[in-house]
């Protein structure tokens, strides 16, 4: 016969507590797990700041009762979510809330039911889950604490042993269901973040924590040996068509219809209720969606652009762009305060607000018409919190977001929902990208214009970052030691040597310059007047015929950020 224990609202707050601190304790190993060895691995700090953003939520709470700390909870991650390991997290702290909000006490089950929640809520966060990442671990995490909970309904201590053993284990086998992960022989990061947030909570209900702080948590090692894949080079596809359409009918279901259409294109978005549900879609085969649409109910509003042609447009846009801003005499480099600034842009119907680390990037930023910049990106991704304050304080009630790195992309999309404003994330994971996208941007053109245009504008740039291995590693089929300079092609690791300009000449083939009409070459820190002169011989020697252009980014990590249209 089992004991009934229930726990209260200060027992919740002091166990995410103890986790923030056993976390702190492993922010930088977690981020030394980073895939490659670039110094902008920040899934650590990101669960970290996440952590103690949920914290300095909970001690604004009107009480210390279950429901209140919960809803702190809830709220806290959200707001503090930073890059994608601080996103997920905050969904699955937000289905723990959800289990625990409207009780007076809590019991182990009800834990194991709110990690349960935390599975779909993460899930659904992500537009194309990867398994071998931090979501196959909540998945097992909360699988081993049902069980778990089965035979105990009510204590707490056998679903957190459960939990920590099955993250221990499904971090373990990460690289086995991730081939980039096998490749540098590591296991996933926000998983093993999660493991050792779960394993604080453990060590605090076994009052373990006090003396197990002079040490710290262990990184979990791969279940197997490494085996290094060969990376498989893709070839350059067509854009196809962007397909929008409204379907009315009776007892539809967006989540079936995204399902139904998950493998037919990209970038596939799918809202409404029972009666009309709106359909967006990337697709080589606009017919076989409108198939499915016919089927389901009446279609209206259909509207098909070949982004081929877009592409193709944006293009002969950039090269009159090109000629236009030739500079008279010899010289074919141009500062970046002699970038034109857009007509206008004091009467802006829709603001355009970017994330920039490095005060010559947001002068860049500025002189193209973003009204606001949000300081981040590498290392220092900002929260779904600044990027709203961000969004609210633009004099527009429609903002166009880039977030300029990939990392930044979920916390954008959870600023997008809670914004009272109408709110376009343009998924810029690049520099280059974002200043191609907003090149594409028309303060007086609709939202939907604008989007589309900018999203295929940041597709026409291809992106090379020059630095150095912050660890050694196994990666990518080659061995990079640490110090050694290494560069990557839209965040693809593709060369390494003793100097960045001879790392640059790796990455040569998959920039593909000889065919570029415009490079633009951004220094950061590290960069030196003898390094940057190799830099441009390289690129010179292999586009010869190319404008070429230098800015002071000031960016911090990358002493060279090179983008080629």
């Amino acid at each position: 016969m089992t004991t009934r224990v229930s726990y209260t609202g200060k027992d919740l707050k002091d166990m995410l507590a103890a986790a923030t601190q056993w976390l702190e304790k492993s922010a930088s190993d977690i981020d030394a797990l980073n895939v490659f060895p670039v110094p902008d691995g920040d899934t650590g700090t990101n669960m970290l700041l996440t952590m103690r953003s949920t914290l300095d939520e909970i001690g604004r709470a009107a009480d210390s009762r279950l429901g209140s700390v919960a809803t702190a909870v809830s709220r806290g991650s959200l707001m503090g979510a930073r890059g994608n390991s601080g996103v997920i997290l905050s969904q699955i702290l937000r289905g723990l809330a959800e289990a625990l909000q409207r009780k007076h006490a809590f019991t182990g089950r009800d834990v194991a039911e709110g990690l349960k929640e935390g599975v779909g809520l993460a899930y659904n966060s992500i537009a194309r889950p990867v398994e071998g990442t931090m979501l196959t671990v909540v998945r097992d995490v909360a699988a081993a604490a049902g069980q778990a909970s089965q035979a105990d309904h009510y204590s707490l201590l056998p679903v957190l042993q459960a939990a920590v053993s099955a993250a221990r284990d499904s971090v373990a086998r990460t690289p086995d269901l991730l081939p980039v992960l096998r490749q540098a022989c590591v296991v996933d990061a926000g998983g093993q973040g999660l493991y050792v947030l779960l394993e604080g909570m453990l060590l605090f209900r076994r009052g373990e924590l006090k003396s197990k702080l002079s040490g710290k948590p262990q990184v979990i090692l791969p279940l197997e040996t490494c085996v290094p894949v060969a990376p498989v080079e893709e070839d350059e596809k067509p854009y196809g068509y962007c397909t929008e359409l409204l379907v009315n009918g009776e007892g539809l279901s967006a989540e079936t219809i995204r399902q139904k259409l998950e493998k037919k294109g990209e970038s596939l978005i799918v809202v409404g209720d029972h009666n009309a549900v709106k359909v967006h879609i990337h697709t080589y085969r606009p017919g076989d969606v409108l198939n499915l649409a016919t089927r389901l109910g009446t279609v209206h509003d259909v509207l098909i652009r070949n982004m081929d042609d877009q592409h193709r447009e944006y293009r002969e846009y950039l090269e009159k762009r090109q000629e236009s801003r030739a500079p008279a005499g010899g010289s074919s480099m141009r500062p970046a305060d002699r970038v034109p600034r857009p007509a206008g842009v004091a009467t802006l119907s829709i603001a355009a607000v970017a994330v920039v680390s490095g005060e010559g990037l947001a002068r860049v930023f500025r002189s193209l018409g973003a009204v606001a910049i949000v300081p981040g990106g590498a290392t220092m991704n900002p929260s779904t919190q600044q990027l709203l304050e961000a969004i609210e304080a633009a004099r527009s009630e429609k903002v166009v977001l880039l977030t300029n790195n990939r990392n930044v992309v979920p916390a954008a999309q959870q600023a997008q929902t809670l914004a009272s404003k109408q709110v376009v994330v343009v998924p810029t994971e690049t520099v280059p990208q974002g200043i191609a996208a907003l090149l594409a941007f028309n303060p007086e053109a609709d939202m939907e214009a604008n989007g589309e245009a900018m999203e295929a504008a940041r597709s026409s740039v291809k992106t090379a970052a020059l630095t150095h291995a912050v660890r050694p590693t196994e990666c990518c089929g080659r061995r990079i030691e640490q110090g050694q300079a290494i560069s990557l092609v839209d965040d693809a690791l593709v060369g390494a040597g003793n100097t960045l300009a001879e790392a640059l000449e790796q990455a040569m083939a998959m920039l593909d310059v000889a065919r570029a009409e415009a490079i633009t070459i951004y220094s950061g820190e590290g960069a030196s007047p003898a390094e940057t002169s190799l830099v441009e011989a390289v690129l010179r020697r292999h586009a010869p015929g190319a404008q070429m252009e230098l800015v002071d980014g000031g960016q911090p990590h990358y002493p060279y950020i090179i983008s080629v249209e």
